[in-house]
């Protein structure tokens, strides 16, 4: 039976989330009056930026939307880029920005996981109290990342805001010896991921479940992450060219970013949706690691969106060290940026950290880019994070006011919502 009581929490600045976000959730007698999720970010206008600009400038500046997710804004940059001005990049630089993909993302789900959400697991506010507690745990999610990074540095030029994925290639080439080093360390760094899943099969994840779509990249040869094109598991067509407009971005009152809709309503992406609808792709050692841990698809709890993170781990670890061996089989040698062939419109998708990422240029016969449209995986959840507090917050009002709060902040966190590049202090009221 329902709980009737009063309630109001207030939230100012989430912690362990990049960026700003306030919670606001008020209830008289256990129905909900107000619930917002807003984001006091102020807009950066990085479309505007692009406005003017020569076609070879704007994946340099599209990649400052973000310091974890560059490489993701670099590569839907690049391909939107090539797609306007016919440039077709050899197989070589293909392999190339994959394996920088893989890298990134292995990165950012590490990054989320050991100090972001780990410490909701061990009932700490921070990383802080862990590193001297748990060293080993810090450690582990040290090395990981560490490694994760050295591969954007090798193929990408840097860790972040790669330097050498360009329109028409890959300006460097990582030498063989390079290759080879970093595909030991990636086999070695199984043993680090297993660690990961015994600590996260100690912790119960909370129960909770709320059918949705889900929206993500398909590929027929592999998992979608760079490549592939979109699919939803409600069934309707849906395609590069129509994907803004079907999937529709508006502003909300309560928020500096805009939420979306598709044409059945809230939507998730992220690594649940590519989980639900990737599944028969995920590696054998992935699909493995994914039943262990009690995630199967279709599964419609966001809190095992954590888990999915950790799923994906294995599988690009294992796809990073193929990219490797085919890149020693082929021989990697210097090669020539390939030049544009033409203008026009070009879209660029791909699967970031936190979900499907979406750029779209239009570049005149001068190679001016003259608008730009983004996408951004976290404006496409917040919508359903808002859903999800308005269902589950209900279900535990019998709780204490601190645990209540700890489920709000955890189930925010559960999205790996990437508002900006910063975390802040968060002071929390109960009126």
């Amino acid at each position: 039976m329902p709980v009737k009581k009063d309630l109001h929490i207030r939230i100012d600045e989430l912690t362990r989330v990049e960026g700003h976000g306030n919670v606001v959730i008020d209830l008289k007698k256990g129905r909900i009056n107000t619930l917002n999720l807003e984001i006091i970010e102020s807009p950066r206008f990085f479309e505007v930026m692009l406005r003017g600009r020569k076609y070879d400038e704007a994946h340099h500046i599209m990649s400052r939307i973000c310091g974890i997710c560059a490489v993701s804004h670099t590569s839907a940059s690049l391909k939107a880029i090539e797609a306007a001005m016919k440039i077709n990049i050899s197989r070589q630089a293909t392999l190339l920005r994959k394996l920088a993909f893989c890298a990134e993302v292995i990165q950012s789900h590490v990054l989320h996981l050991y100090f972001l959400v780990f410490p909701d697991f061990l009932g700490e506010g921070s990383i802080v109290p862990i590193m001297s507690a748990h060293p080993e745990i810090t450690k582990r999610g040290l090395m990981l990342k560490r490694l994760a990074n050295e591969i954007c540095a090798k193929v990408a030029g840097r860790h972040i805001h790669p330097i050498s994925l360009s329109p028409g290639g890959v300006t460097h080439t990582p030498k063989p010896s390079e290759l080879k080093k970093l595909k030991a360390q990636l086999e070695a760094s199984f043993d680090d991921l297993e660690y990961t899943v015994d600590l996260l099969s100690k912790v119960r994840v909370r129960e909770f479940t709320k059918p949705r779509e889900y929206i993500s990249l398909k590929d027929r040869g592999e998992y979608g992450i760079y490549g592939g094109v979109p699919c939803t598991s409600r069934k309707y067509p849906l395609s590069e060219k129509t994907y803004a407009k079907k999937l529709k971005e508006y502003v909300v009152p309560h928020s500096a970013a805009k939420h979306a809709k598709s044409p059945k309503g809230t939507y998730m992406v992220g690594a649940l949706a590519r989980l639900n609808n990737n599944w028969a792709q995920l590696g054998k050692r992935a699909r493995a690691v994914s039943k262990r841990l009690g995630l199967s698809p279709v599964c419609h709890n966001p809190f095992h969106n954590n888990t999915a993170q950790l799923v994906e781990c294995f599988h690009l670890t294992g796809q990073a060290i193929s990219l490797i061996d085919e890149l020693l089989d082929m021989g990697v040698k210097k090669e020539s940026l390939k030049k544009p062939k033409g203008f026009g419109v070009g879209f660029g998708l791909v699967e970031a950290p936190r979900g499907t990422l979406y750029h779209e240029y239009a570049i005149n016969k001068d190679g001016i880019v003259e608008t730009a449209n983004c996408i951004i995986p976290t404006a496409q959840n917040l919508r359903s994070i808002e859903e999800d507090l308005r269902e589950m917050v209900p279900e535990i009002l019998d709780l204490p006011k601190e645990e209540i709060r700890k489920a709000v902040e955890s189930l925010v966190r559960a999205y790996d919502p990437c508002i900006s590049c910063s975390t802040h202090i968060m002071n929390v009221r109960f009126e």
